[in-house]
């Protein structure tokens, strides 16, 4: 799964950037939604606009309807639904977004985690009309299970309702319940009355919700923290690639590169590589606009180290006061994305940063079930779309965190060794547990 970059359209180099995805049931407004955030942020060009609101008139429709700002493929737009997980790019002059936007079916749940996995924030729609739905419950403990810090419930058509009010507070109270008992604290979760269609507390504060008096979507969205809610670790440098030039001008250079996928690195730092357990000191720091002092997480830098220690692809340069333990056996949770259901003993292939190691899947522990927000014990299979709990060994250790911990090293692919498809994502730990399902 690519990730977009601050190169993507609209997504200016060097600005603040907020990662978002949306989630919600079908017919609760979501397109609607993401094209009046894209509209009111003026990231649509006049002829789309144009183009938009001659179909609308054509359809018999008094306002645009701003769905159709959203592209997508064919077969979605002929079921009226959206199966894939598309992302989009807006800015407003205080920040810049990315925006994920996920399938409302119960049957893409791999679809919504691909596109939450990544998110800041997420915004789960409900139509206030049919307010909270067990679909609302399923997606609100997937975002748990993901580690997704923050969210925003927007009750969606709160103009088609006669007591918007009671409905709001109703619908809030009942999603307080759910996310707390997920782990959620109440400072994490934000409930906005909206109406997509009109643009209500989108962009603009609305006087039809005088019930109402915080934030509007797109005020929240450049106000909110996009610094993560879990425990500072040190660094975490998977090393890419090792440069040796060979050339006279450097006849001694031996640099690691790759991405900082955690924390930071100084000059001087002490550091230890995974999984040989070899201790060095990182002596410079550079890119190609020059050396650095420092660097932080996403940067991408060469670190060059005082010791000549064997050093390749696939290990890991981490802080010596937390590095994670080397481990060949472990639990995770993973969502699988096959077609052909996962079973006890399949061996496969585990990437893990920038490690690729063949591993075998040993006991299914657990399955969660999204139907009824609970958990099956000993399933005989995890079937597409489907997470569950279980037990790996790897042919050779890997140095991660635990998911809870850091999003981005406590995570991992399950590829078919034959044909190189992705089969499962997963996250290091018993993350199920933490969401105190049934």
């Amino acid at each position: 799964m690519s990730t977009p970059t601050l190169d993507s359209p609209t997504v200016r180099a060097g600005a603040d950037l907020l990662r978002i995805a949306t989630a919600g049931s079908v017919d609760d407004g979501k397109s609607t939604l993401v094209g009046r955030l894209l509209f009111d942020t003026k990231s649509v060009l006049a002829d789309q606009i144009d183009a938009v609101t001659k179909a609308s008139v054509d359809r018999g429709m008094d306002t645009p309807d701003l769905s159709l700002l959203v592209d997508g493929l064919r077969a979605e737009r002929e079921q009226g639904i959206t199966i894939d997980v598309a992302y989009r790019y807006f800015a407003t002059p205080a920040r810049s977004f990315v925006l994920a936007d996920t399938p409302g079916h119960v049957q893409y749940t791999r679809n919504t985690v691909s596109g939450a996995s990544t998110a800041q924030l997420v915004i789960l729609l409900v139509d206030a009309r049919n307010g909270l739905v067990a679909q609302t419950r399923r997606h609100a403990a997937v975002m748990a299970l993901l580690g997704v810090p923050r969210l925003v419930l927007a009750v969606n058509k709160i103009d088609l309702v006669d007591d918007p009010g009671a409905v709001f507070a109703e619908v809030t109270e009942q999603f307080g319940e759910v996310t707390r008992s997920l782990g959620y604290a109440d400072d994490a979760v934000l409930a906005i009355p909206v109406s997509a269609l009109h643009g209500d507390n989108i962009a603009r504060r609305s006087e039809n919700t005088p019930y109402y008096s915080g934030p509007t979507l797109i005020e929240h969205l450049e106000s909110v923290s996009n610094q993560p809610d879990r425990r500072a670790v040190g660094l975490r440098f998977p090393v890419q690639y090792v440069i040796r030039p060979r050339t006279a001008e450097y006849p001694d250079y031996r640099g690691y590169a790759g991405q900082i996928a955690a924390g930071r690195v100084a000059v001087g730092d002490e550091i230890v590589v995974q999984p040989s357990g070899q201790r060095s000191r990182v002596v410079s720091i550079d890119t190609p606009d020059g050396a650095l002092a420092t660097a932080h997480t996403g940067r991408s830098v060469t670190l060059l180290l005082a010791d000549d220690i064997d050093v390749s692809r696939g290990d890991l340069i981490a802080a010596v006061a937390d590095a994670p333990e080397p481990s060949q056996q472990f639990t995770a949770t993973v969502c699988w994305l096959g077609d052909k259901p996962l079973r006890a003993g399949a061996r496969l292939l585990l990437k893990h940063g920038t490690k690729t190691t063949p591993v075998i899947v040993g006991g299914l522990e657990t399955l969660f079930d999204e139907q009824n927000l609970a958990l099956v014990e000993a399933p005989e299979s995890v079937e597409l779309n489907q997470i569950g709990r279980i037990s790996l060994t790897t042919a050779e250790p890997i140095a991660a965190d635990d998911y809870r911990v850091n999003r981005e090293t406590g995570s991992f692919l399950l590829i078919d060794p034959a044909g190189g498809n992705t089969l499962g994502a997963g996250l290091v730990g018993d993350v199920l547990t933490s969401l105190n399902l049934r």
